[in-house]
């Protein structure tokens, strides 16, 4: 792999570049390194195609959490232009009737003006419980939903439950992947990311411990040192 591919991170729900701080010393020795702001569209198809506009002709994705599922639609509209794939904390499966009941239930309290009230109410699903009073990971993600604001989180979650099953599509998938999860990823199971890891061709499965979630900010030598591996493979 040329030491200047390009890269592209895609951030998750309410998410924005400040995700991927921990893990850009390790990245940007590869190549020139793009963070999207996934947050001024509410589809995906749309999402993915600004995303392609923007981005190198060809290169390296990697997509966290909802930053997948924007993958996956990537990988539909352009497969010939992403070198190789890394999906972290993320599924192809579509939400089970109960997670989309919650996003429309957060969805209304943000557009009553509640936004912090929905990050403190979904914080202890994204970290490990022993950072559930972490004050630097809770002040990470306000920061990160204030940069996103209101409405870019509607757009997140408008997207999110109109988006398209990838499961059915992923041995469509031809370039080199790396699916990473936390050993405690309480909004997604080892076992979607297995799933995934299973039916990818050439896909490797990377276990995370003592993580939640955000497992670049609660991990980030592992996950520096995972994503420097799957750059150089």
């Amino acid at each position: 792999m040329s030491e200047t591919t390009p890269i592209v991170l895609v951030p998750g729900l309410a998410s924005s570049s400040r995700i991927w701080l921990p893990v850009l010393p390790v990245l940007w020795t590869f190549g020139p390194v793009t963070v999207v702001n996934h947050s001024r569209d509410d589809q995906m198809a749309a999402i993915a195609k600004r995303i392609l506009k923007d981005a190198p002709p060809r290169f390296a994705l990697a997509g966290h959490s909802m930053g997948g599922y924007i993958a996956f639609e990537i990988i539909r509209q352009a497969p010939e232009r992403v070198i190789k794939l890394a999906l972290m904390n993320t599924q192809a499966r579509l939400d089970t009737p109960e997670v989309a009941a919650r996003r429309r239930d957060f969805m209304a309290k943000a557009k009553d003006g509640k936004l912090q009230e929905v990050m403190d109410a979904s914080f202890p699903l994204l970290v490990h419980p022993s950072r559930i009073n972490d004050v630097m990971l809770k002040q990470l993600k306000t920061d990160m939903a204030n940069d996103t604001g209101a409405q870019g989180y509607i757009n997140n979650q408008t997207a999110m439950l109109a988006r398209a099953d990838s499961l059915p599509t992923l041995t469509a998938i031809r370039c080199p992947t790396m699916v990473l999860t936390s050993d405690q990823d309480l909004l997604i199971s080892n076992e979607r990311s297995k799933e995934m890891a299973d039916g990818i061709r050439d896909a490797w499965l990377v276990t995370v411990p003592e993580c939640g979630h955000l497992s670049q900010a609660e991990q980030p030598e592992a996950v520096s040192a995972a994503m420097a591996e799957w750059m150089a493979a």
